[in-house]
């Protein structure tokens, strides 16, 4: 996962569960489209034991002890099973978990040639709920930033012929319990990780372009048919040709 669409629509399109007040928030935040490392979404999170709050972070977390608010390597997605004994993701997991509400994502089909991006996404059109981790991040010229990345692990109802590997989806009732800290071990928020009927459908490779960030990038379109048009540049992050082990 390199890129992700936030666009809800009202409350009804969250699943079930969420408190009124948070939902009401989520539905009125900006609606995205094109959502890359470095960009900026809108995450339930919580730190330590204060309430849970509706935030705007930035995609890619930047540990606290970082000397500058950025990294040299991808943390936008952080394995499940490693992240409590990472250097970068263990502070976060013990204080900060976050989930990301996102209206789908993008993921290339390596079995045609060339590669071809879908777009996935849950069959009811209601939006899903990842799991993920946050940090604050503070510079000694006061600069200040709060980032978060999203955890991964297999998931078998990510549809063929994708891979089945992604984001720890959760439902809402779960997602409270994650961020109330209840979830001490991997294997404890493995065993309530849900596995929502999805959907995958191709789509343009305009997504490339970083200034485009509108609906028509969702727009199903015929692989075959569109091969032959120029294409965007790719450009950092982009994934269209990586093999990346957080997928």
């Amino acid at each position: 996962m390199r890129r992700f669409a936030q666009a809800i629509a009202d409350t009804a399109s969250l699943p079930d569960g969420l408190p009124a007040a948070l939902a009401r928030a989520l539905a009125t935040a900006p609606d995205h489209y094109n959502i890359g490392k470095g960009g900026t979404a809108t995450v339930l999170a919580r730190d330590h034991d204060g309430p849970i709050a509706v935030a705007a972070m930035v995609w890619g977390l930047v540990p606290r002890w970082s000397k500058e608010p950025a990294t040299p390597y991808t943390t936008v997605t952080a394995r499940l099973d490693r992240a409590p004994r990472s250097r970068i993701y263990a502070q976060a997991w013990a204080h900060r978990p976050c989930v990301l509400p996102l209206s789908g994502y993008y993921k290339w089909d390596r079995q045609r040639r060339p590669p071809w991006p879908l777009f996935v996404q849950r069959s009811d059109g209601l939006a899903l709920l990842a799991a993920g981790l946050w940090e604050h991040w503070e510079g000694d010229d006061g600069q200040q930033l709060d980032s978060f990345t999203v955890l991964t692990g297999p998931n078998t109802a990510i549809p063929s012929p994708l891979t089945p590997d992604g984001p720890i989806f959760i439902d809402a009732g779960t997602a409270l319990d994650w961020l109330s800290g209840a979830f001490k071990t991997p294997a404890a928020l493995s065993a309530r990780a849900s596995r929502p009927a999805l959907e995958a459908y191709p789509v343009s490779r305009a997504f490339r372009d970083p200034a485009r960030d509108d609906y028509t990038l969702l727009e199903p379109v015929d692989p075959d048919a569109a091969a032959g048009t120029p294409e965007p540049q790719e450009w950092e992050d982009d994934g269209g040709d990586e093999r990346d082990a957080d997928e």
